[in-house]
């Protein structure tokens, strides 16, 4: 049975259904394959399946349909021609082609691609661009009424209920009975009464939700010299309706969405869609509120906090053509959209856009691989580009526009060092005397700080005086995190949560716990001891639950009705505080722990990027980064404002290892709730590893989160040369391998993740 993809995928899953057309026997071809299609069905399946097509049913490639699976029936995607491989009498028939649009030759192919890359199976993608299975029913309809063509005997039929109902009726649409009735002030029986003696003519209607347009002609802000460069050369690659990657780089508060803003503008004048791609979905208010003010309308959001309503009729309106700019989380790469022709990845370099479960993919890589067989431009937006889209336009595979300078001729803000080991906090506390009197002179001047540590809850760890143990998660290789202001312990890797333990679970001892670390709950404590009067609020994904909560506490902020934001990266990203002139960060060796191969670049980018939120407006800003490594290439980097030399050193030591983005990278990640099962599967493959000049086997080895979610892990790394395709590597060493029902294997090419 042949597969939909072109390319060869590893089906992984022990135990994917096999149905009896699936894999049908050699037999010579008996029935034309012009009556069979393949369908793709949108599960953990690597193939697609053989069905018949009933005479009379006209089915294309692209075609949502019904087709028997097993006992139940299941809607798939026809895939093309059938294989003709499966015996006649073992084909069952396509039971009905669903109204919706057909999938786009486009989007199949872009499923088929991701597939090949990521080693997934393709009916595990195909269920990400079928999230909505419901927009793929008949749409709801409903009656609307218009005037009748006038008769002789009209005026002796109309009482003046009945001429109020017709005047509403004068050269406009049709309307419901309930609308038309309410606008006329009588009752819906006058309006049904006059369908009966033909003064009125009711007609079925699709229901369709009305979506805001946003005005590519609208007037827009006066751009800046090197703005309105970046942006001509980026409308020229929106005109030229033709594939290209461009890199917007430019330092934080450059004016980079304006110039994009620009592009958006000429994609939907030329009658086109847009697809805009934001890290932190939940946290858009500013973003919206920009986007809004330069087009008139808001944009579709697509996130995980849409209703199932909203979620149908989102993704019918854009199937349909009806939705100009979609701003969305990665998900919303694989919406079907029906003429794309601008693709904006905003903070192009953000990790969040590496979806880690599941599929494993990197939106933004994915991105280039949608506009290029969508023949659509795309433009990467960021102040500390990724190495990979550096590398790429070093070599002239992307494009760059460059803006070296803020809007307005606002200056950066200036960073200093502050070394742990001279100017030390005092015991028991975690801000250091520089940064509290920089918080002083900020406060006196009615000016705003950001306390930013990139740590949840109140403690990261909680130990025992008594006998030094700590509080672990009894699902994951993690210490459990104290929230004290919502008194639970809580595991940032599941979710388990239980109350403050009193007695050590260990020796018995009583009330002998202590919190070790801090936390952002615990900076809030020290900040409100040393500034009473300070108006502070916590900006976490803990303290702020939904979008709602984000963009009121944004909102505050933006009034200055907060004196002291303490805030994770969520704090990082994007926003424009203009009051804001003091940032300190906490704790900037954070994040160069761990052995992590981006680990340099992942610090350098966030603290850059959280010191950029200071002094936007104007007003003189200051970034105080507290370390007890002050001489780290990225401490240094950070304090000169050399970003481009920090950029080109890490180059060279990647360089020298062989490690992307001059090398690739794909990891193995094993896992099952019998260590010996799981440990089995590893023997296997260590027998089986690919033995080939350039590329390196390491593993297996325990995970460094040994344990997740009750699931015991060991990894394998393979690391191999950039010239060197990896996927037919893999395929090869895993189709030998067989899995207990137990056991999962997870492939993550070009992995961001170690643990």
């Amino acid at each position: 049975m042949a597969s939909g993809s072109d390319s060869p995928v590893a089906t992984i899953s022990s135990d994917s259904p096999s149905e009896p057309q699936a894999k049908g026997a050699a037999s010579s071809r008996l029935e034309s394959v012009e009556n069979t299609v393949k369908v793709l069905l949108p599960l953990p399946l690597g193939d697609a399946y053989d069905y018949r097509v009933p005479e009379g049913m006209a089915v294309v490639p692209g075609h949502f349909v019904i087709v028997p699976l097993g006992k139940r029936e299941t809607v798939g995607v026809v895939w093309g021609t059938g294989t003709g491989d499966v015996a006649p009498e073992k084909l069952r028939d396509v039971i009905a082609v669903l109204p919706a649009l057909p999938m786009a030759d486009a989007m199949r192919r872009f499923v088929d691609w991701v597939s090949a890359y990521t080693l997934m199976p393709a009916g595990a993608v195909l269920r990400m661009a079928m999230s909505v299975p419901s927009a793929l029913e008949a749409p709801k309809t409903e009656l609307v009424y218009r005037p009748a063509a006038p008769t002789e005997d009209t005026a002796l039929k109309l009482t003046a209920a009945r001429r109020r109902v017709l005047e509403q009726l004068k050269d406009g649409p049709a309307m419901a009975a309930a609308e038309l009735a309410h606008l006329a002030g009588v009752g819906t029986s006058v309006v049904k009464s006059m369908a009966s003696v033909g003064l009125l003519v009711a007609e079925e209607r699709i229901v369709r939700r009305s979506f805001p347009q946003p005005d590519g002609l609208h007037d827009g802000p006066t751009l800046s010299a090197a703005q309105k460069i970046a942006a001509d050369s980026l409308v020229e690659k929106v005109k030229a309706h033709a594939f290209s990657a461009t890199l917007l780089d430019g330092v934080p508060g450059a004016g980079k969405t304006e110039v994009y803003f620009e592009a958006v503008a000429a994609c939907l004048a030329a009658g086109r869609q847009v697809l805009v791609l934001l890290p932190e979905i939940a946290l858009t208010a500013q973003w919206l509120r920009r986007f809004e003010d330069r087009f008139g309308a808001l944009p579709s959001p697509w996130h995980s906090g849409l209703t199932s309503l909203e979620r149908r009729e989102t993704w019918r309106a854009i199937a349909e053509g009806r939705v100009g700019v979609v701003v969305g989380a990665r998900s919303a790469l694989f919406l079907p959209f029906a003429n794309l022709g601008l693709i904006v990845v905003d903070e192009e370099h953000d990790s969040s856009f590496k979806q880690d479960e599941g599929v494993v993919y990197n939106a933004r890589d994915m991105a280039v691989v949608r506009a290029r067989l969508a023949s659509a431009p795309i433009v990467l937006a960021s102040a500390t580009p990724s190495l990979e889209s550096v590398v790429n336009v070093k070599t002239g595979r992307y494009g760059e526009v460059h803006l070296p300078g803020r809007h307005g001729g606002h200056r950066l803000a200036t960073l200093s060092a502050i070394d742990l080991r001279r100017e030390a906090p005092s015991r028991g506390r975690w801000l250091s005397p520089p940064v509290v009197e920089a918080m002083k002179k900020t406060l006196a001047a009615g000016e705003q700080t950001l306390l930013y540590l990139n740590r949840r809850g109140y403690a990261p760890i909680t130990l025992c005086r008594a006998c030094g143990s700590g509080l672990e998660c009894p699902q994951c290789s993690a210490w459990l995190v104290e929230h004290r202001f919502r008194r639970t312990l809580v595991c940032h890797h599941c979710g388990y949560t239980e109350p403050p333990a009193q007695t050590c679970r260990h020796c018995g001892a009583v009330d002998q716990f202590v919190a070790c670390g801090p936390g952002v709950e615990r900076l809030a404590e020290e900040a409100l001891e040393l500034f009473p009067e300070a108006r502070l609020e916590l900006f976490t994904s803990d303290s702020l639950m939904n979008r709602d909560e984000a963009s009121a506490a944004v909102e505050r902020m933006e009034k200055g009705e907060i004196d002291i934001l303490i805030g994770t990266q969520m704090a990082a990203k994007g926003h424009h505080f203009p009051n804001l002139t003091l940032v300190a960060v906490i704790d900037a060796d954070l994040g160069l722990n761990g052995g992590d191969l981006r680990a340099a670049e992942r610090t350098f980018q966030l603290l850059y990027q959280v010191a950029g939120r200071a002094g936007r407006d104007g007003r003189p800003g200051r970034a105080l980064i507290q370390t007890h490594n002050p001489d780290h290439p990225v401490m240094q980097a950070l304090v000169s404002g050399d970003r481009d030399r920090f950029v080109e050193v890490e180059l060279h030591d990647r360089s020298l290892a062989g490690m992307p983005p001059y090398g690739r990278l794909a990891s193995l990640i094993i896992s099952g709730p019998d260590p010996v099962a799981v440990d089995n599967v590893c023997a296997a493959l260590a027998r089986q590893a690919p033995q080939q000049e350039g590329v390196t086997i390491l593993g297996p080895s325990v995970a460094p989160l040994a344990l997740l979610r009750g699931r015991h892990r060991r990894r394998f790394l393979l690391k191999a040369g950039r010239e060197t395709a990896v996927q037919p590597l893999l395929h090869a060493w895993l189709e030998k391998i067989g899995l207990p029902g137990s056991v999962r294997l997870q492939v993550d090419v070009d992995p961001y993740s170690f643990l």
